[in-house]
């Protein structure tokens, strides 16, 4: 299956279980793969036939930078969840997410989850 990829989308969100965590918010990012025929677009030449990249990421920023979740495993399963039901040439998702600022004492890159979803589920 063919991929349209966005990686390391950077966003400032207010996501956590700590309450330091939803009143000073923190950094995210976010890596999407959605799995597409992109078959039927690379003839036509025409993005009707396609996932337009800008409009999955302004859904991808208005859900990480106005809503809050104290789980990124919910944050995740909304855009998930979101992508899925507004394009529905998107046969599967996957995201990761990273939180390199997580409350976590300690020397590490970014802790995060990582979720695949397809529109059978």
């Amino acid at each position: 299956m063919d991929k349209i990829v966005m990686k390391n989308l950077g966003f400032y969100g207010y996501h956590g279980v700590l309450s330091e965590e939803t009143t000073l918010g923190q950094k995210f990012f976010i890596d999407i793969e959605l799995l597409v025929d992109l078959k039927k677009a690379g003839k036509s030449d025409h993005v009707k036939d396609t996932v337009h990249y800008g409009e999955a990421y302004n859904i991808i920023k208005n859900i990480v930078e106005e809503k809050r979740f104290k789980l990124i495993e919910a944050l995740a399963e909304d855009i998930a969840d979101t992508i899925l039901k507004t394009f529905s040439l998107v046969k599967e998702i996957d995201i990761t997410i990273k939180k390199p600022e997580a409350p976590v004492p300690g020397i590490y890159d970014y802790f995060g989850v990582q979720i695949r979803r397809s529109q059978n589920e």
